[in-house]
């Protein structure tokens, strides 16, 4: 058994606003962190030995679950159609589509002659298909490989493809001839992995990445040039606010938007003129956020303008100004409208209402709405509007708990609804084995949590182990879809559980500001009230609980477990924001000073410090007993840097009082999303998963069966 390690403790003391903290694991933060996140093998010697402790400690005190562990990736790669396709989507006279070859970690982008209709994806090899790019080929010579964006030009003859060989999300973009199926000489370096075609194909638009991983400047590069050569079209100058390159509906505005979590600005480019300069359609106001869609000469605006829960308003395309802006689907309290498309003859809004998305179709002709109708209690939607604008055609996803994703075609002028493809479960699942519910938790003020539920039929209740997952932060409302990974644990009795806390938008955008800034805490009260409920409720017991979160989502639970350690069995912190004070002081990393609007600034408000160092899990951990703690880290993580979990494990391993199990596994060639490969995450699953068991004591339980 490999002892776990025991960092050495250097003095380092940082004070401000007339405080200081002492900060004694701050050395694990290399000095030369952007260089590390393009070149991983910079990483400082001393630093790296402690990792490779860690990493030394978890595999040993994991060790005996090595055949359980290698069971639940078989029983999670056996929920994937290893060579399954996505839906094709018609683009004129070509059909797109993704497919994997069996036993290949990453897919191959692919064309064939449109067939029209609701036709499937093939299954192997079409007559006609076009390899656009192998992705899994690519990466045959990289230890970590991630596509970005694959975009093909609107006369179908270039392809611009986006990757990432380190993980750190600095995308390099290569383009290439369809014709001839090789690349042209064009080479783009770090960008955020994003690119837009202009019209003709002759450029493109993209955001490049600065050294402090900041997407800050949009450029357009002319094909057969240095990128060297790149003309700017924008460059943003508030650190505050980040840059983003896109294109609408019809094709015909080149949109960038500069953003922080609650302003938005936009500037639009005639794609057929792309080099003429951005025209402004609102001015940046604090707190506003808008984005345009296509309407012909004019635009659709969806904008919080006096809409708490959003709005929809029409404006001209010559005099795009707020002061033009008419209500077209005015603000409705309480229903949140999430995200809007538009269609030659159709409008499609997705919205939340009652804490529930639904779509929403509305007549461009006549201004007639009707709304597409689903039967359970929970369940998630989405929306995949494809390429073509001049067409009746929808195409949504919907899943639930115990419902595989659907995809569906809706006629939205007959209102036929057809289902063109249906995920498949190669090793069976009978959702009818299966329960679900959704039930509320009354907060410490008051305010009813809304948790939905998935179980085995045969799970005996009430003395049940759980999982409870969480996020609440930045407006994310996480969805009560279908998950096949977490099926490995219901079927061994545990309950699945989702806590849509305060932070999130998942009962409108008043959810969102009620679980932020100064408000913060109540996402992690909200969290430890819905635990107690489940136990109150008949579902489980207090200390038969999992906590699970990742990135913000770590913070929930590593605050979480700070107010209430005796309520939970174990904790998993998947890249977890735990260095919340330290990170936001910081406005050297890559996201802190457009952070600040959702946490707050505590280098210029002192209240906002003294906030911020109340929940910070790093700074409130206290010499007392914890559950069993597992973290993640990914050493190029450019969102949540790898130092944060190191620097809580080495705390947490410094003062608690118990002998249960504190692990870190940081992924030393791997970013926040950990692996990129699909059979790799899953791998990544099964650790987790193999360690949640451990922790109940629920390694040798049989299976419950799925069909």
């Amino acid at each position: 058994m490999v002892t776990p390690p025991r960092p050495a403790k250097v003095e380092h003391q940082a004070t401000l606003h007339g405080i200081t903290r002492d900060d004694p694991y701050h050395w694990l933060r290399d000095e030369n962190w952007q260089r590390v996140m393009r070149e991983p093998e910079a990483l400082s010697p001393e630093i790296r030995r402690h990792l490779d402790h860690e990493n030394a400690h978890t595999d040993a005190v994991m060790l005996p679950t090595r055949e359980l562990g290698d069971r639940l990736f078989e029983e999670l790669k056996g929920r994937i159609k290893e060579d399954e396709s996505s839906v094709p989507a018609k683009d004129g006279p070509w059909d797109y589509y993704v497919r994997y070859e069996l036993g290949s970690q990453h897919p191959r982008y692919c064309r064939r002659p449109t067939l029209g209709g609701h036709s499937r994806g093939p299954r192997g090899p079409a007559p006609n298909e076009q390899i656009l790019f192998d992705a899994d080929a690519a990466s045959k010579a990289h230890a970590y490989f991630s596509t970005g964006a694959v975009a093909h030009s609107r006369d179908h003859r270039l392809l611009g493809y986006a990757t990432d060989t380190k993980g750190s999300e600095y995308y390099d973009i290569a383009l290439r001839d369809l014709s001839l199926g090789s690349d042209l000489p064009d080479h783009i370096p770090n960008t955020s992995g994003r690119l837009v075609f202009a019209t003709d194909g002759s450029s493109l638009f993209y955001t490049r990445v600065d050294d402090n991983h900041r997407p800050s400047k949009v450029f357009r590069h002319v094909l057969g040039t240095d990128h060297s050569l790149d003309e700017l079209v924008y460059e943003e100058l508030d650190a505050g606010f980040f840059v983003s390159v896109d294109i609408t509906e019809d094709y015909e505005q080149i949109v960038i938007t500069a953003h922080d979590h609650v302003t938005s600005e936009q500037r639009l480019i005639d794609a057929r003129r792309p080099a003429s300069l951005p025209r402004l359609v609102a001015p940046r106001k604090p707190g506003l956020e808008y984005s345009v869609s296509s309407l012909g000469d004019q635009l659709l605006v969806l904008t919080n303008d006096q809409a708490q829960d959003f709005k929809l308003a029409v404006t001209s395309t010559s005099d795009p100004s707020p002061a033009s802006w008419q209500d077209l689907v005015p603000h409705r309290p309480g229903c949140l409208i999430v995200a809007a498309t538009t269609f030659a003859r159709h409008i499609v809004r997705l919205e939340r209402d009652g804490g529930l998305p639904r779509i929403v179709i509305r007549n461009r002709s006549d201004g007639a709405e009707h709304v597409i109708a689903f039967d359970e209690e929970a369940y998630s939607l989405g929306l995949s509007p494809g390429y073509e604008y001049d067409t009746d055609t929808l195409r949504f996803t919907y899943s639930s708990l115990t419902t595989p994703q659907q995809t569906y075609d809706y006629d939205m002028a007959t209102r036929q609804r057809v289902l063109i493809d249906q995920r498949e479960i190669p090793s069976g699942h009978d959702p009818s084995r299966y329960k679900s519910a959704r039930v509320f938790a009354k907060s410490h003020d008051g305010a009813l949590v809304p948790i939905s539920l998935l179980w085995h039929a045969s799970t005996p209740l009430g003395d049940a182990p759980l999982l409870l997952y969480g996020y609440g932060s930045y407006g994310h409302s996480v969805a009560a879809g279908f998950s096949s990974n977490s099926l490995s644990l219901v079927n061994r009795g545990f309950i699945y559980a989702i806590a849509h806390v305060r932070g999130g938008k998942d009962k409108g955008y008043a959810w969102y500001e009620s679980g932020k800034l100064m408000h913060k805490k109540n996402t992690f009260l909200d969290f430890v009230h819905a635990a107690e409920h489940l136990c109150q409720a008949g579902f489980t017991r207090s200390g038969n609980i999992t906590i699970e979160g990742a990135s913000a989502g770590g913070m929930l639970v590593g605050a979480a477990v700070n107010l209430r350690p005796d309520l939970f069995k174990a904790v998993v912190g998947e890249v977890p924001f735990v260095d919340v004070l330290n990170t936001m002081c910081d406005a050297e990393l890559p996201l802190t000073p457009a952070e600040w609007p959702e946490w707050g600034n505590p280098i210029e408000s002192a209240s906002a410090y003294r906030y911020i160092a109340s929940y910070s899990p790093y700074d409130n951990i206290e010499a007392k007993a914890y559950p069993h703690i597992l973290a993640t880290a990914g050493l190029t993580d450019p969102r949540v840097t790898y130092w944060e979990p190191a620097k809580w494990v080495a705390r947490l391993r410094e003062r608690k009082t118990d002998d249960n199990l504190l692990l870190l596994r940081t992924y030393m060639e791997a970013g926040h999303g950990g692996a990129a490969g699909r059979f790799e995450k899953l791998r990544q699953v099964a650790l987790i998963q193999a360690f949640i068991l451990l922790a109940h004591g629920a390694t040798d339980q049989p299976v419950l069966p799925s069909v």
